[in-house]
């Protein structure tokens, strides 16, 4: 009787081993933790400046990536949208995210040779001809490339949104050719190959921060600036300028741009969510551009502006053809982007 009482309780026992085996086993099916997980937790804040007022696409484009942040990390992250250059200018701004005292910002391209000298082959004149063409390239490898290239200035390009083609506005003068825009006083961005290629016009190019332009402007201190449709007319220039001319002389991207010290920062799963919402807000912000040129244009008519809308482009692709001879460092960049476009 003994031994039959011993048998059982080993009997027993070994039951009683398994079970807690097999419990214990449950716990290696917990899934890894995600951005959902963090929903109890108090949301991280990043601060998005721009230098734009909240009718500009860039606004457009910072609402739909801070909603696709927020989204898709549950919560976890917000950004904080400051535009009207209340977080400074663009080259302040940038200047801000490589010393990693401001998070992001959308930067119109122009400064950004500043910084990585290479961007400036996508400030050539009459580079592209079409918004297709553009996408191609800044979408692909080239465009890639040169984003990768921010990071060694301690930034960090997560996609290319728009500013668009730009055009010619002055309150002198219709001008419908080269030889017209010799004499004027026009604000350019903060960039070398702009400054060349107006003055290869007989321009008085003048870099400008965008926020004094304004200014000088209302002051006709300046005669004329070079903008897309959407800044022109977001920015009611039609108060200071008569005249728009549809030069398309150059296109500027807007690159959705963060401190890569805090882009570091983020675990890769929320790095990769921040790149996937970036690029898709940049598209969905090329979308409203184009869906809403012609209104906008509709509307500088109305408010009294000039608009040549199919200029002599030959006289001025002529004019500006001493720009691509005074950049050779840009010869195998133009090639390459030359076979993309094929």
């Amino acid at each position: 009787m003994k031994k039959f009482k011993k048998i059982m309780c080993l009997v027993l026992t070994m039951v009683m081993i398994v079970s807690l085996a097999a419990c214990s086993g449950n716990t290696d099916s917990k899934p890894a933790e995600t951005p959902k997980d963090q929903g109890s937790a108090e949301p991280v804040v990043l601060k998005l400046g721009t230098t734009v007022n909240e009718e500009d696409s860039f606004q457009v484009a910072a609402v739909k990536f801070a909603e696709l942040v927020k989204e898709r990390t549950n919560g976890a992250y917000t950004i904080e949208i400051y535009p009207n250059g209340s977080l400074g200018d663009e080259r302040t701004m940038l200047e801000s995210m490589q010393m990693n005292t401001l998070d992001m910002g959308i930067i119109t391209s122009g400064p950004f040779s500043n910084f990585v000298p290479e961007m400036g082959v996508f400030d050539l004149p009459f580079l592209f001809s079409s918004n297709e063409d553009v996408y191609k390239v800044l979408d692909g490898e080239v465009g890639q490339e040169l984003l990768g290239k921010l990071e060694g200035a301690n930034l960090k390009g997560l996609a290319y949104a728009e500013r668009g083609f730009r055009n010619l506005t002055n309150s002198k003068k219709k001008v419908e050719t080269a030889a017209d825009a010799k004499g004027l006083k026009i604000r350019v961005m903060e960039n070398e190959v702009y400054t060349k290629t107006f003055n290869s016009l007989g321009v008085n190019a003048v870099p400008m921060a965008w926020t004094e332009a304004l200014t000088a402007l209302q002051q006709s201190t300046i005669d004329g600036q070079e903008n897309p449709v959407n800044v022109i007319y977001s920015f009611k220039l039609w108060e200071s300028q008569k005249y728009v001319t549809m030069t398309r002389h150059a296109y500027a991207s807007a690159i959705i741009t963060m401190s890569l010290a805090k882009f570091n920062e983020l675990p890769a799963d929320v790095q990769q969510i921040f790149k996937d919402s970036a690029q898709e807000a940049a598209e969905y912000e090329r979308e409203w551009v184009a869906a809403n040129e012609d209104k906008q244009i509709a509307t500088l008519k109305e408010n009294g502006m000039e608009i040549v809308l199919e200029p002599d482009l030959k006289s001025f692709q002529e004019a500006v053809q001493p720009v691509y001879d005074a950049y050779p460092q840009y010869s195998d960049y133009l090639k390459r982007i030359s076979e993309a476009l094929k």
